[in-house]
C-alpha cells in the first residue's frame, strides 16, 4: 500500500529511541524524511547514519525540547534546511513517577514541563509550515491517561492533556485541513520501560512476565513498531478523512478483559 509520504518532511520529538526510533525507521522505509528530534545526540547520530547507509533521507535536530525558544530552534532550523514541514509526532517523554502522596509542587511542576509543555511547543512552532503543508500532527499519549497508574500524577496529568488538545486541536485546525490524532499505547517494551521495571523492581524479569501475561491478544507486549506502523498511517494519505481520535494499539489491555485465558 503505498502511504503516499514520498519526500515528506515529518518531525518525531523523542525520535532517537524507543517508540520514536521505531517511528523514524517505519517514515524512512516508506520513504518520507524523518527529523530525529532528540537530545541524545549520540544516539540521534547512530540512528542517522544507519538510516542514510539504507538510502533513505534523514536529518538530526539535537536538541533539548525544554522551553518554547528551543522549540522554536528546533522546528526553525528544519524549516530552513527543507523548506516545509508536513508532520510532527509528538513523542518525546518520560514516566517520572511524581507521585500525588510524596511529589512536591516543583517536582510535579518539572514533569508537566517534561511531558506536556513541549507538545503544545512544538505543535505552535510547526503551524506555519503546517498550514502551507495541509501537514498532520500525532500526540503519543499513554494508557494512564484513562486507566491511571498509581505514583506518577504528573505523567498521567500530562498524557491526559495529550488526549484533550489531541480533540482541541483537530477542533481548532479543521479550517487549515491540519488533522490531529493521538495513539494511546499501554505495554510496550522500550529502553525507557526496561529501565522503569528495573527502578521499581526487585525482581524485573519476574515482573516483566506478570505483566506480558495480562495482556489479551497474544500475552505478549506490544512492539514498538506496531506502535510506528499506526502512527505512520495516521499521517498518511491513506487516513486522509480522519482526524480528532485516540487510536488504542495495545493488544486489547486497556478494553477487553485481562482475565481472558485467550
Amino acid at each position: 500500500m503505498d502511504l503516499n509520504i514520498q519526500d515528506k518532511v515529518m518531525i518525531v520529538t523523542g525520535g532517537a529511541s524507543g517508540i520514536g526510533e521505531a517511528i523514524c525507521r517505519v517514515l524512512a522505509e516508506e520513504g518520507a524524511i524523518p527529523v530525529i528530534a532528540d537530545m541524545d545526540e549520540s544516539t540521534g547520530l547512530r540512528l542517522l547514519e544507519e538510516l542514510e547507509k539504507s538510502g533513505s533521507r534523514a536529518y538530526l535536530a539535537a536538541r533539548k525540547l525544554e522551553s518554547e525558544e528551543s522549540c522554536k530552534k528546533t522546528v526553525q532550523e528544519v524549516a530552513d534546511h527543507f523548506g516545509r514541514v508536513d508532520g510532527l509526532f509528538n513523542n518525546a517523554g518520560i514516566n517520572d513517577s511524581v507521585s500525588l502522596e510524596k511529589g512536591t509542587a516543583d517536582q510535579f511542576r518539572d514533569s508537566l514541563s517534561n511531558n506536556i509543555h513541549h507538545y503544545f511547543f512544538m505543535t505552535q512552532a510547526c503551524l506555519p509550515e503546517l498550514k502551507k503543508s495541509k501537514g498532520v500532527i500525532l500526540n503519543i499519549s499513554s494508557k494512564t491517561a484513562v486507566t491511571g497508574q498509581g505514583g506518577t500524577s504528573g505523567y498521567a496529568a500530562s498524557k491526559g492533556a495529550q488526549l484533550a488538545l489531541t480533540r482541541e486541536w483537530a477542533v481548532e485546525l479543521l479550517k487549515y485541513g491540519i488533522r490531529v490524532n493521538a495513539i494511546i499505547p499501554a505495554e510496550v517494551i522500550t529502553p525507557q520501560y526496561e529501565s522503569w521495571l528495573a527502578k521499581n523492581f526487585k525482581d524485573p524479569e519476574k515482573t516483566r512476565k506478570t505483566i506480558e501475561g495480562r495482556v489479551p491478544l497474544g500475552k505478549r507486549f506490544t512492539t514498538p513498531h506496531e506502535i510506528a506502523d499506526m502512527a505512520v498511517f495516521l499521517a498518511s494519505g491513506r487516513a486522509s478523512h480522519i482526524t480528532g481520535q485516540h487510536i488504542y494499539v495495545d493488544g486489547g489491555y486497556v478494553h477487553l478483559d485481562r482475565a481472558l485465558d485467550g
